[in-house]
């Protein structure tokens, strides 16, 4: 163990130690350590001023100093040390792409243009989806600028494969429609009047919704980032994502912020005051 590993352990029983004392004896104690702080720190900021005056060099070979790093870094007149940029902008990318996946949709770091510039593509649904745009701005480049502040520009990048969407979509309805059962949800009277309820069936959040005898049934996803919509405002058969504003028409299930974007329908039947909803067998099993 060297000589600041030591010191450190030091402070920290003495701080254990001060813990235990009453509040007054602790308030004269953090008092004192506030004054001692509060004049080594202006202390230390007049003294980097002047050395940096006099010689960048100087300044820089001093921070080298374990002892004197630790002790600007205990004062924040250093920043710690980050890690590397690649890093940073994976861990960004972590936080975005549950959302993305919710969709079958996913981003995948294409490069990095130093100094400011990030390529990304968007893969899956995502890369034709209307919203793609607003994904990747008030997602993705959130995201990484947030945690990395250099960075200022971020580029989604097309990808070269070609998708016929309409034989796709096509192959999609028809898989859903071989493997699909309907699945008793709720009662109608449980689907407040003009508002909506949120229900869980083997793993799959929905939201129905109510307007007269009519009860229709999402899924419980922001078309966009794919955030939860139950805790969103519901006004006059409009529910508004509490996350980035996103409106929906409940009726429709049509995006009113982005064209051509809407939320995803489940076929409703009632029998009886039973409400059943039609979900993918490896869902309903």
């Amino acid at each position: 163990m060297n000589k600041l590993e030591e010191l450190v352990q030091e402070i920290s029983r003495f701080e254990a130690i001060i813990s235990e004392w009453n509040e007054s004896e602790r308030y004269v104690a953090l008092g004192l350590k506030r004054a001692i702080e509060e004049l080594h720190r202006t202390a230390l900021e007049r003294l980097i001023k002047n050395i940096k005056a006099e010689s960048l060099s100087a300044l820089r070979h001093a921070v080298d100093d374990e002892f004197i790093y630790a002790v600007l870094l205990y004062h924040e007149l250093v920043k710690p040390p980050q890690p590397p940029l690649e890093k940073r902008i994976q861990t960004a990318l972590a936080e975005v792409r549950p959302g993305l996946q919710s969709h079958n949709g996913d981003v995948e770091l294409v490069a990095i243009q130093l100094p400011d510039t990030v390529e990304v593509r968007l893969v899956g649904t995502c890369s034709n989806c209307p919203a793609s745009t607003l994904t990747l701005t008030q997602g993705i480049e959130q995201a990484i600028k947030s945690h990395c502040p250099e960075i200022t520009q971020v580029i989604a990048v097309s990808s070269n494969l070609k998708v016929d969407n309409s034989k796709q979509n096509l192959i999609n309805h028809l898989s859903q429609l071989r493997g699909a059962t309907w699945v008793r949800v709720t009662t109608v009277e449980q689907v407040p009047e003009s508002g909506i309820l949120e229900v869980s069936f083997a793993g799959n959040s929905l939201i129905l919704y109510r307007h007269g005898i009519d009860i229709v049934c999402y899924q419980n996803a922001c078309a966009h980032l794919g955030y939860a919509l139950d805790r969103g405002e519901v006004d006059n058969g409009i529910i508004t994502c509490p996350h980035h504003g996103f409106k929906y028409n409940l009726k429709t299930g049509e995006c009113l912020t982005i064209p051509d974007v809407s939320l995803q329908l489940y076929p409703v039947q009632i029998k009886e005051d039973k409400v059943f909803v039609q979900l993918q067998s490896s869902a309903a099993s």
